[in-house]
């Protein structure tokens, strides 16, 4: 069997195909970063539109990569939520529109959960139960994984999720959208030590996370500096990005300890991120335990993890009703168990 997956949640137009004998077989995406870098962030009306101009050729490439034909296509899978409205209602009306036209079922998908379960697309694949790091421009989440769909959340950002702290810190440094493969590049030729920014919310006993704090202190150092401030720019830069890694690390330990696990998976925008990566293997080494990541490209939205979720979703009989729907907000906690 095969599913075709449709991501559209935010900026990212990915197309997917996934076996279930095979695994992925086909992917392919369009990035509107560089339409959206002269406005500083994602423009949603621009999205939208962009999404409907693009989903069809791309569904047309995915398909042409494996010579196979909407015939080929057993369902179609899409982001239901969470993410812009806008955005989303250009995939599902897409998705919605070829399972009707060909006769299929349609499976709406939740993104975080596809991101989740990204890194089950590699050939070393984590076992369950594990613990996951969801770290995201919207979502910084701790989760216990107990099988797909039974999820327990166990913290979660109680402001700024990492993603955002890591946009701002990039447009207080001056780092054009998007931030943080500039802010990363930016660290590289930091000083260690030179900024010793705060580590939020270390000492509090549960498994929640606040990066509003230090993204103040980021600001504070960028004031203190506004006239030597490209001399430093490198050092806050390595600063920051300790601070996060370390932060993460920590509540990491934490999350693995009152699970009496010893498996961490490690996904979403943020964990493309390379001293963070660097930071949550030394833990697990020192653990003596595994840690699982998603390959850099899937890291971010992509149609691939969209499609791996739908044919889950899709054999266990989860199928949308027939109708258009998507959640701009849907907790992980109401999905079914398979």
């Amino acid at each position: 069997m095969r599913v075709l997956g449709i991501e559209s949640s935010c900026d990212e137009t990915g197309v997917a195909i996934y076996d279930d004998e095979k695994g992925l077989i086909s992917h392919v995406l369009h990035t509107q970063i560089a339409m959206h870098a002269e406005y500083g962030g994602v423009v949603p009306e621009l999205a939208s539109r962009d999404h409907i101009k693009r989903v069809v050729p791309l569904v047309r490439a995915a398909l042409d990569k494996v010579n196979l034909t909407l015939k080929d296509i057993d369902a179609i899978a899409y982001t239901a939520g969470p993410g812009l409205i806008g955005a989303l209602l250009a995939g599902a009306m897409e998705a919605g529109a070829l399972a009707y036209g060909l006769g299929i079922p349609c499976v709406p998908v939740h993104h975080m959960e596809g991101h989740l379960l990204a890194p089950m697309l590699e050939d070393e694949k984590p076992q369950y139960p594990f613990v996951a790091l969801l770290i995201s421009g919207g979502h910084t989440l701790l989760i216990k994984v107990e099988k797909p769909g039974k999820y327990e959340l166990i913290g979660q950002s109680v402001d700024d999720a990492a993603g955002e702290a890591f946009d701002k810190t990039a447009k207080l440094l001056g780092i054009p959208y998007p931030g943080g493969p500039g802010l990363e590049k930016l660290a590289e030729n930091g000083k260690v030590g030179v900024f010793n920014f705060p580590r939020p919310m270390i000492k509090n006993p549960n498994c929640d996370f606040s990066f509003a704090g230090l993204k103040t202190a980021v600001l504070n150092a960028t004031l203190e500096h506004k006239d030597d401030l490209e001399s430093v720019k490198a050092d806050i830069a390595k600063g920051f990005t300790e601070a996060m890694a370390e932060t993460l690390e920590i509540k990491c330990k934490r999350a693995l300890k009152q699970c009496h696990l010893k498996t961490l998976v490690v996904a979403g925008g943020v964990s493309a991120n390379k001293d963070i990566r660097n930071r949550l293997q030394h833990l697990m080494d020192s653990m003596h335990g595994k840690a699982f990541f998603a390959r850099r490209e899937f890291c971010t939205d992509n149609g691939a993890m969209i499609a791996q979720v739908g044919m889950l979703r899709f054999k266990a009989g989860q199928l949308g009703d027939g109708k258009i729907k998507v959640y701009p907000r849907w907790p992980l906690s109401v999905l079914k168990a398979l």
